[in-house]
């Protein structure tokens, strides 16, 4: 449970996945949520407003039909409240969307986070709290993947808007005192998830009896982490603003901390596991064999993900637990019924 220190909290994008999740868990916890949402067409508006109804239909959730890459609505919208802490989880997801429509990922990504740490910046926000992404990592291949590495080497658009968005924050951070935090989620999956995603993907066609593509012949690894524990994670975040780590070294500078309120943490699940086994575990759930269609790598995709998340065990006594076993099976059990199949 939160203490009550943030009680006012502004969440973005709380149509999409996560965002809706943790606006329900908040609201749950006693918080005042304001949520934000355009309802882009970038996947199915039906499945956004069935989130939203399920948010809306209980007391201290509010939302608001803005954009957040509109400046003037951003301005108004921080001038009229005052937020205790601000999480940011509007984005243009997808990586491989990006190689066909980049300006939306600009749009969105850079010029929306820019209005919002203005926001925050000027309304004396408490805590800006933002969803970073794995895809950070890149090119790198030591594993797994630890805050405090090197991630200067993105292989995909979405990639470098999330990087970009590290880079932002820290400067607001030091310019103006603002503590900002960036979330690297690892594939979430769940109940309510995004159809461009691969459960959702494969579930259908499973069901419909057409093949799945498998990208990079199945030799693929990912740290599957369920939306359960992912809203977790964020909710205990927000409630603990950054703080400046004075044994921060500029001649030996930390990627993952700094002399001014800025961090930087993995939320994954701190397992990797075969693409092939999740695969595995859709079938034995629905009942039916994929027909698995083998194809190369992506452009934009990388072959494994596995989050280190010794820094969220430290600072918030948090680690996801939720096994991909459970995890498939809640996850189908919804698809069946959501879907009526």
């Amino acid at each position: 449970m939160i203490d009550g220190q943030m009680k006012k909290i502004l969440v973005t994008g709380t149509a999409g996945f996560i965002g809706a999740f943790l606006a329900e868990k908040l609201r749950k916890n006693g918080c005042d949520v304001f949520g934000i949402d355009t309802l882009t067409d970038y996947y199915d508006v039906g499945l956004k407003q069935d989130r939203l109804a399920r948010i809306a239909s209980g007391e201290g959730y509010h939302h608001l039909d803005l954009d957040i890459s509109d400046c003037g609505a951003m301005e108004k919208l921080f001038s009229e409240n005052r937020f205790d802490a601000v999480v940011n989880l509007a984005a243009q997801p997808g990586v491989r969307y990006s190689l066909i429509n980049p300006a939306s990922y600009i749009n969105t990504n850079i010029v929306g986070f820019a209005n919002l740490l203005e926001g925050c910046r000027h309304s004396g926000v408490k805590h800006f709290v933002y969803a970073s992404s794995s895809s950070v990592y890149g090119a790198n291949t030591h594993q797994p993947y630890s805050e405090h590495d090197n991630v200067n080497h993105p292989v995909s658009l979405y990639a470098a808007s999330k990087k970009s968005n590290e880079l932002m924050a820290h400067s607001y951070s030091h310019l103006f005192g603002l503590p900002c935090t960036g979330l690297r989620f690892f594939t979430v999956y769940g109940p309510w998830g995004r159809p461009d995603m691969a459960p959702m993907l494969f579930a259908r066609a499973i069901l419909a009896g057409e093949p799945i593509n498998v990208f990079n012949n199945g030799n693929m690894e990912r740290d599957f982490t369920y939306i359960d524990d992912i809203v977790e994670g964020v909710a205990r975040v927000v409630q603990k603003p950054a703080e400046p780590d004075f044994s921060w070294n500029s001649a030996n500078p930390d990627p993952a901390t700094s002399y001014c309120p800025y961090r930087v943490y993995n939320i994954g699940n701190n397992k990797k596991e075969r693409l092939l086994h999740f695969i595995h575990l859709l079938e034995e759930n629905l009942g039916k064999k994929a027909d698995k269609n083998f194809l190369p790598m992506q452009p934009g995709d990388v072959q494994a993900t596995y989050a280190n998340v010794d820094d969220l065990i430290r600072d918030f006594g948090y680690k996801p637990d939720t096994s991909l076993e459970e995890g498939v099976k809640r996850f189908v059990a919804w698809y069946r019924e959501y879907y009526n199949v």
